[in-house]
């Protein structure tokens, strides 16, 4: 038998480049064996998120249970329509037939039936804390470092039960040729504002793709965007607020070439602090704004991002902002774009001289002699 179920991990305070990581683990367990499987989880609790969590679960553990216990998915079915919900049980009984188990749910309320991965819970998140004491800090580079820190305590957790763990995959079902799906397949128009909405959350796209039709798959962290049967570009994920309020995952290099043509756009963006790819270009805008006013404002902030994107210096440029705030000056735009926009009149001539086509009949005949 099998084990799913999701635990929050919020109170061990983890954080991405100094920010706030609310997240929760998928947590699979062979209870027999001993088996673990962690994966971070972005969202709340879907199918989606229980698909990839736990087939990332069955290829890791190299074999399929008879069996698969979940709780009642409560929180996956909340708010959903009489015919979504039936649409996810079915989808989650495709799921398992594919991997030959047999689904079962314990029953709501009740979760000592589930006891068997539910004080799991308690054991694995000691050992996260327990890593991240050792590690001396809470805070990751990004979500990629975090994973794999995940994943290291979750196989140090299984090497203790190597032996039993070797034992039982003996006993489990083979696993099929390949993968079942882990993402919900959605239709969107790209409208005349260079975008999306999905799930109350408005996705920007290059603006040659306004009035097209994409078909998005959307998986727990990402989306990944196709044009018929080719796959475009992958975006992350983002995430209505908690009172209702959509959310922005904006691209400032989408909508850049349509800023410039209207920089005081920028001033009534709703995405705009979404619009901007570093802190630094954020606290700078509002620093021209109390120094120099709307229309310098959002000039030079624009003229920023677009030698940002035109020169590929997003980072060296941000720190050099950073570097102008504390110090109280104001950028000079002139000076950045002879920086990371040099003139084609300074850029050196490159003279390449041919040789004579003739000095290869020299060759020909040299092979022939030979």
């Amino acid at each position: 038998m099998g084990l799913s179920d999701f635990t929050c991990m919020n109170d061990l305070e983890v954080t991405i480049a100094g920010k706030p990581l609310a997240h929760l683990l998928y947590h699979f367990r062979l209870p027999c064996g001993g088996f673990e499987h962690a994966h971070i989880i972005l969202g709340g609790e879907s199918f989606v998120a229980l698909a990839e969590g736990l087939q990332n679960a069955l290829w890791s553990a190299g074999g399929a249970p008879r069996l698969h216990r979940t709780d009642s998915l409560s929180a996956a079915f909340r708010n959903l329509e009489a015919d979504a919900k039936a649409d996810l049980t079915r989808r989650y009984d495709a799921l398992c037939a594919h991997y030959g188990m047999e689904p079962t749910r314990n029953n709501t309320g009740i979760a000592h039936e589930n006891g068997s991965i539910e004080s799991a819970h308690g054991h694995i998140k000691a050992g996260v804390k327990d890593a991240l004491l050792l590690r001396s800090t809470k805070d990751f580079a990004d979500l990629a470092a975090y994973r794999r820190f995940i994943d290291e305590v979750v196989t140090a957790r299984n090497r203790r039960h190597g032996p039993s763990i070797d034992a039982e995959r003996k006993s489990l079902q083979p696993l099929p040729d390949t993968r079942t799906a882990d993402y919900e397949e959605v239709l969107v128009s790209v409208t005349s504002s260079g975008g999306f909405t999905l799930r109350k959350v408005f996705y920007s796209v290059p603006s040659r793709l306004i009035g097209h039709r994409l078909r998005v798959r959307l998986y727990d962290d990402r989306l990944d965007v196709f044009i018929g049967g080719t796959k475009f570009m992958t975006l992350q994920r983002g995430r209505a607020g908690a009172n209702g309020k959509h959310g922005h995952i904006v691209d400032y290099r989408h909508v850049i070439h349509s800023l410039r043509r209207k920089p005081m756009a920028l001033l009534g963006l709703v995405y705009r602090d979404s619009l901007f790819p570093r802190d630094a270009f954020r606290l700078m805008f509002h620093h021209l704004l109390e120094v120099r006013g709307e229309r310098e404002a959002c000039r030079t902030t624009v003229d920023l991002l677009a030698i940002a994107h035109e020169r590929a210096c997003e980072a060296e440029l941000a720190q050099i902002l950073t570097e102008d705030l504390a110090a109280h000056r104001l950028p000079c735009i002139r000076s950045l774009r002879a920086r990371f926009c040099p003139d084609p009149a300074d850029l050196p001539d490159v003279v390449v001289e041919l040789v004579p086509l003739s000095i290869y009949d020299g060759l020909i005949e040299q092979g022939a002699a030979a």
